[in-house]
């Protein structure tokens, strides 16, 4: 089967840029399968608007963009099927975490935030966004990132057992 060149330029973005968007999916879902349909949905969605696309220089924020959008779509309809409980559950107690144990802690506890928490720190610290362009991609004012952002890093610091 002959592809389009556009086909070919859409492959060879997939196959550069998917190990890095990939893991800004993980850090967006906390789950590696989670994280793969993510990235897949995204990618679809691009794959569908490509010739449409014309800065190719902002394919990654357009797919970045695509992935909080569906991210966001899922824990919403999810949020739906969560009924509350007249049991709370036990408190997690979480030691200080040293040398390598650094990482993994800090994995769960980003697990462990609620979705647009997780969504705001991801942008902000592991894809180096500003605020106005989290606050755009989320579709918040930079109020709302401001304050998302500082109780985030709060719960984590807490979660990691550190001051301040």
């Amino acid at each position: 089967m002959q592809t389009t060149g556009w086909e070919d330029e859409f492959r060879e973005y997939v196959m550069a840029r998917g190990p890095a968007l990939l893991r800004t999916a993980h850090q967006l879902t906390g789950h590696p399968l989670d994280a793969e349909d993510l990235l897949q949905s995204a990618l679809t969605k691009t794959y569908q608007a490509w010739d449409r696309i014309e800065d190719r220089g902002a394919l990654d924020g357009y797919v970045r963009r695509a992935m909080v959008n569906i991210n966001i779509s899922q824990w919403r309809r999810r949020k739906l099927e969560e009924y509350p409980s007249d049991e709370l559950p036990e408190p997690v107690t979480v030691e200080p975490a040293t040398g390598t144990e650094v990482h993994e802690a800090l994995e769960q506890a980003l697990r462990e935030l609620p979705e647009r928490m997780r969504a705001a720190i991801v942008l902000r610290y592991y894809e180096d966004m500003s605020e106005p362009e989290i606050a755009r991609t989320l579709g918040i004012s930079v109020g709302t990132v401001k304050s998302t952002v500082s109780r985030a890093m709060a719960k984590l610091r807490t979660a990691l057992g550190l001051s301040g």
